[in-house]
C-alpha cells in the first residue's frame, strides 16, 4: 500500500489520535506527525504553558501554520489537537491537502482516558466532566464533517482500532494505493 496524501486523525481529546496514529503510520510504512507536539517544540513549552501565558486564540494561530506547514511538506498521518478541525480553515485546508479521518469515541470513553490527566488545558475547571460533555456536544457535528470515520471501540486495541482506520482509508483511492 501506498499513501498518496496525509490522512489527519481528528476527533476529541482521549479519542486516540495519537497512539493509533502511530500505529497506523508504522503499518503503512510513513511518517508519523503530531501537530502538538510541534508547536510544543517550537514553543519550548506545552500547550498548557502556551494556553496560559498566550491564550488560546495564539495557540489556534500557531497550530493552523503548523498544520499548514505539515500538510506541505511530508505525506504521512498527522494527528491533531481537539480543536483543531474547528476551524472552517483547518478543515478546508485539510479537505485540500489531505483526507481527515474522524475518530469517533463516546463520551463515557473519553471521560475515562481523560479523567485523570492534568495535561488537558480546557478541562481545568471546577467540573471537568461537565466541561468536556460541552465541549463533545459541540464539537461532534463539526467532527462528523470529516471525509471519513471510524468508530472507537474501548474493547479494540491500538491495532485493531489501526486496522480499521486502514480498512477505511481503502474506501479513498485518492489517498491510498493498495
Amino acid at each position: 500500500m501506498k499513501l498518496r496524501k496525509t490522512v489527519v486523525m481528528v476527533g476529541m481529546m482521549g479519542a486516540g489520535k495519537t497512539a493509533v496514529g502511530r500505529a497506523v503510520a508504522a503499518k503503512l510504512g510513513v511518517p508519523f506527525l503530531d501537530s502538538d507536539a510541534e508547536i510544543e517544540a517550537a514553543a519550548n513549552m506545552s500547550i498548557a504553558e502556551i494556553f496560559a501565558r498566550d491564550g488560546e486564540p495564539f495557540f489556534r494561530k500557531k497550530e493552523t501554520q503548523v498544520i499548514e506547514r505539515l500538510l506541505e511538506n511530508e505525506i504521512g498521518i498527522l494527528s491533531t489537537g481537539g480543536g483543531a478541525y474547528l476551524a472552517d480553515g483547518n478543515r478546508d485546508m485539510i479537505s485540500d491537502k489531505g483526507v481527515a479521518i474522524w475518530l469517533d469515541a463516546d463520551l463515557s470513553l473519553l471521560w475515562e482516558r481523560v479523567r485523570h490527566k492534568d495535561t488537558r488545558p480546557l478541562l481545568r475547571t471546577a467540573d471537568p466532566l461537565a466541561t468536556l460533555t460541552e465541549i463533545f456536544n459541540t464539537r461532534v457535528p463539526i467532527y462528523a464533517l470529516a471525509d471519513l470515520s471510524v468508530k472507537a471501540d474501548p474493547d479494540f486495541t491500538i491495532e485493531e482500532m489501526a486496522d480499521r482506520v486502514i480498512d477505511a482509508l481503502r474506501t479513498r483511492p485518492d489517498v491510498i494505493e493498495v
